[in-house]
């Protein structure tokens, strides 16, 4: 794997562990694809740093099991502001 790629890997996982933010943000915050930033961190990392992989992955998983509850408070934020 070309090295730039394993750099930017690792960055995007640092980042996403660090903070215990989204793909989205992380994508957001480098300038790069949510699609980029996915497959680096959930297929190329776990080549390249297994134990970074596995915090991602734990980080990740968390991100998952709250989507659907960020959805209804965005959702209840929209409907209350249109209220006003």
């Amino acid at each position: 794997m070309w090295e730039y790629i394993e750099e930017r890997a690792r960055k995007c996982a640092e980042y996403i562990v660090q903070t215990g933010c989204t793909v989205r943000a992380c994508s957001a915050y480098f300038s790069i694809s949510k699609s980029t930033v996915h497959k680096d961190v959930s297929e190329r990392l776990k080549y390249i740093d297994a134990e970074l992989f596995e915090r991602v992955r734990a980080v990740l998983d968390l991100n998952l099991s709250e989507r659907h509850i960020r959805g209804g408070i965005a959702t209840q934020k929209k409907y209350l502001s249109q209220k006003e």
